[in-house]
């Protein structure tokens, strides 16, 4: 299904709640007729039901078998905890111009927060770089959505200067803090050190040992950064992360690089497959299908 969505259009909103509400309803228009509600939450057990309470979780199948009335008990009365993370290291405000990395997370983030918002789930945000900048632990509240959407904001409005990327030790910081088993949405380019990338698969680990179900979205500007599309003269390559230089002319390098970055993308894959962590590629330059879709059959939206 073609998206409609416009991102020139969106880059004008200044109301990020307002852009939510359009790229959710405009995505699953005619999508599915019947309302999406939230997942089952996991069952515990069952106990006696207690005059005068809700029925709503009266197990009707086991009263009309024992002629007992029981209702179902579960782990938690929040359909799904959610924490979307999202790397606010500099590499992620390329390119400068236009939509970029981050506005795409962030856009991309407001739209499922506002999906869960509607079904009453509780969702957070954690913004990383080298640590942990912002954690705001799961809610479900209108204000709760509110503080995340300021948080958005001000994130798009002060790019942070020379911010590395290290998200190893932010992934574990994370691993520790959440208790109760959530789904982990992260969006970054992952663009680090080859020594950093390799403690970034044992982090991605320790989140899986602790239960949680995570989606990554690698988020690139597939012309610049995959394909390494310039032109055949010299540049001078400004590392925004750490201020390095680099004069190079791109024909010169480029066999080398694209080669690297599918060597680096192949071992993303790997990892995430042995993990059983859902991998999708984001391309700034594409729709919102390939974030949204995702999520949705991640959810068990569509039947």
């Amino acid at each position: 299904m073609a998206s409609q969505i416009n991102f020139e259009e969106l880059q004008r909103y200044g109301n990020l709640e307002l852009l939510a509400k359009q790229v959710v309803e405009g995505f699953i228009t005619g999508l599915h007729k019947s309302p999406f509600h939230g997942f089952s939450v996991e069952f515990s057990e069952h106990r006696l039901y207690n005059p005068g309470e809700s029925i709503k979780h009266i197990d009707w199948k086991l009263m009309a078998r024992s002629d007992k009335t029981f209702v179902k008990r579960y782990e938690d009365e929040t359909n799904l905890r959610c924490h979307l993370v999202i790397d606010g290291s500099s590499s992620m405000f390329f390119p400068e111009e236009g939509l970029n990395k981050i506005k795409f997370s962030v856009y991309s983030a407001a739209a499922i927060m506002h999906l869960l918002r509607k079904q009453r789930d509780a969702f957070g945000f954690t913004l990383v770089s080298n640590g942990i900048k912002e954690y705001v632990e799961p809610k479900s509240t209108q204000a709760h959505q509110q503080l995340i959407y300021n948080k958005f904001d001000a994130l798009l409005n002060q790019p942070p200067f020379n911010e590395p990327t290290d998200l190893a030790p932010a992934l574990h910081q994370l691993a520790d803090t959440i208790q109760k088993r959530s789904l982990i949405v992260i969006f970054s380019d992952f663009f680090e050190s080859p020594e950093k990338l390799e403690q970034l698969f044992p982090a991605l680990q320790h989140l899986k040992f602790n239960k949680h179900e995570i989606i990554l979205f690698h988020v690139v500007d597939k012309s610049k950064e995959i394909d390494f599309d310039f032109s055949n003269r010299p540049y001078r390559f400004v590392d925004i992360e750490t201020g390095d230089e680099l004069k190079v002319i791109p024909n010169e390098v480029k066999e080398n690089y694209r080669k690297n970055i599918q060597d680096f993308k192949i071992k993303l894959h790997t990892v995430c497959t042995q993990y059983g962590i859902d991998l999708n590629e984001a391309e700034v330059g594409d729709n919102f299908n390939q974030v949204l879709m995702p999520f949705f059959v991640k959810r068990g939206k569509l039947k």
